[in-house]
């Protein structure tokens, strides 16, 4: 599993213009490839008059599930430059839709490879982008005596308190970078007295920033 991916910040759509065709790039995540062809069919739907409506889709962390299609336009031209430009970013859980309004100006085919990645990578800058870092579910659980100096502490030093459950004992639970692991269960003895017991659970994504 590779350690973080970037996925679009929100669902959306850019416009641009290329020699008097409209290229209309609506963006969105999606977590899943049923979720992709979801939103493919509903820009189709919107768009059912326009020239093509291509798109390519990348799910999975490490991109296990990558689709494309030139909707008509030559093959390679279109749904393989969006492929590219959604992989060279780096997106995850993404799906584009290209929707082209013929303008009556041939583009050739360097011309439309141009167009079509272009669109995605514009519409990427537009919309934003969010960075997913992998992490380590850990369970923390303490007497309810320190709970609230750990949970202090845990939000003082940056680290996510995900959850916090109340019962006989009080547990916490957090995401830890692999490589943080054993220097947070060195940093739990000392503020706990070796009171709190440490459980190590699966791996999962969070947001690590922001950005464009």
């Amino acid at each position: 599993m590779q350690d973080e991916y970037r996925t679009v910040a929100r669902a959306g759509v850019h416009e641009t213009e290329v020699n008097r065709s409209r290229f209309l790039c609506a963006l969105a995540p999606a977590a899943t490839e049923e979720e992709a062809q979801d939103f493919i069919a509903g820009v189709r739907k919107e768009h059912a008059a326009a020239t093509h409506n291509c798109y390519a889709y990348v799910i999975g962390a490490d991109a296990t599930i990558q689709k494309a299609s030139d909707d008509g336009e030559p093959g390679g031209t279109a749904g393989v430059p969006m492929l590219q430009m959604l992989l060279r970013r780096d997106m995850r859980y993404v799906v584009a839709v290209v929707t082209r309004y013929y303008g009556g100006v041939k583009l050739g085919a360097g011309g439309l490879i141009r167009a079509y990645g272009g669109a995605v990578g514009e519409a990427l800058d537009a919309l934003g982008t969010l960075t997913r870092r992998r992490f380590r579910l850990a369970t923390v659980t303490v007497d309810h005596q320190r709970a609230g100096k750990v949970q202090n502490d845990l939000r003082a030093t940056g680290r996510e308190v995900r959850d916090v459950r109340y019962g006989e004992h009080v547990t916490i639970e957090v995401g830890l970078p692999d490589a943080d692991v054993e220097a947070f269960r060195a940093w739990l003895a000392d503020v706990t007295a070796g009171t709190a017991r440490l459980e190590l659970g699966g791996e999962a994504y969070g947001d690590a920033d922001s950005g464009r």
